[in-house]
């Protein structure tokens, strides 16, 4: 039994380890730090929309959890930072934790409501969440309303370093939010718990046959994922130095969605590598066509449903292969 115990705990090490290509991954990561210093700011943007795509992931991609309201927790961690930067608490890291800890708050409070039915139900429930949320936030007098959140202000990165508006430190502080998040993410998901996610996922029925606590386990994702997601906001939140209803809107949501569809779910890299194609397509194609930007986006995932996106990568890598043989 013992060699038993020691074999899972070596497999579970295992899965814990950096792969090399993860390793190469973050090293171009914080090349383009260097590389790129005209980038920054879409950059910043793209580390904020992967985090949120990996609060998305862990609901989907690991508990099967299908969400049109996530937006909710992402914008409840923007307001709370926010809040926070503009009645002189603007200290980035305690604004970070802050408004990750009040998302995951809310997440806790209405996570029970997502234990009630299946998927179609979890999408009426997640949305209905979510306009709530919009609404408070619009009616609110604390909230600024439609005309969003003014006068946050933020103080330097762990008092040292100044946020400047060629997003040189927003990009850097960013990067390194995400890196912590996606390295603790990896800890949880190679985890009893993230396997235990995963058989919820395959098999609920089989999963609480065998002792599984389902329901519990559901609650803890969820409310680890409004984490996430209020981590994100925030982070948004610092960087603009502006809070505005958009943070709640349903097409943050979906955004999310659909970068986890582009980057593929259930390995925690599908929404980094979603949220670089998505800004980056998204902000060439609105310089080439601003108005029809969206039509060309919508043609893009179309194709990306129909086609496969294992037929779209196996394209370019056969003639990759195709040319080198060649050579």
């Amino acid at each position: 039994m013992d060699s038993l115990h020691a074999a899972a705990a070596k497999s579970l090490a295992m899965r814990t380890r950096l792969h090399p290509a993860e390793i190469a991954f973050w090293l171009c990561a914080v090349a383009s730090y260097f590389l790129l210093p005209g980038k920054h700011l879409i950059l910043s943007e793209i580390a904020i929309m992967a985090l949120f795509a990996l609060s998305v992931d862990l609901l989907l991609g690991y508990a099967g959890i299908v969400s049109l309201g996530h937006a909710a927790f992402f914008g409840v961690g923007a307001y709370v930072a926010g809040l926070l930067g503009k009645y002189g608490y603007g200290e980035p890291v305690l604004g970070l934790v802050v408004g990750g800890f009040g998302a995951a708050v809310f997440g806790f409070a209405t996570s029970f409501l997502v234990l009630r039915g299946t998927d179609l139900t979890r999408l009426m429930v997640t949305l209905g969440v979510a306009l709530v949320f919009y609404e408070i936030a619009n009616k609110a007098g604390f909230t600024g309303g439609a005309d969003g959140l003014q006068g946050v202000m933020m103080g330097p990165v762990i008092g040292l370093f100044e946020f400047d508006i060629f997003g040189h430190v927003a990009y850097a502080y960013s990067l390194i939010v995400l890196f912590v998040m996606i390295m603790a993410a990896r800890r949880i998901v190679g985890s009893p718990f993230g396997l235990s996610l995963v058989a919820i996922k395959g098999n609920p029925l089989r999963a609480r046959a065998v002792g599984v606590p389902v329901n519990a386990r559901l609650v803890g994702v969820y409310t680890l994922a409004a984490f996430y997601a209020g981590v994100a906001g925030a982070l948004l939140a610092q960087t603009q130095a502006f809070v505005s209803l958009d943070v709640l809107a349903f097409h943050r949501s979906a955004d999310g969605l659909l970068v986890l569809l582009i980057g593929g779910a259930g390995y925690l890299y599908g929404g980094v590598i979603g949220a670089v194609i998505f800004k980056l397509m998204q902000d060439q194609i609105a310089a080439l066509t601003p108005q029809y930007w969206q039509f060309w986006i919508g043609l893009f995932l179309v194709a990306l449903v129909i086609i496969g996106r294992d037929r779209l990568i196996a394209g370019p890598a056969a003639l990759l292969n195709l040319l080198r043989r060649r050579s």
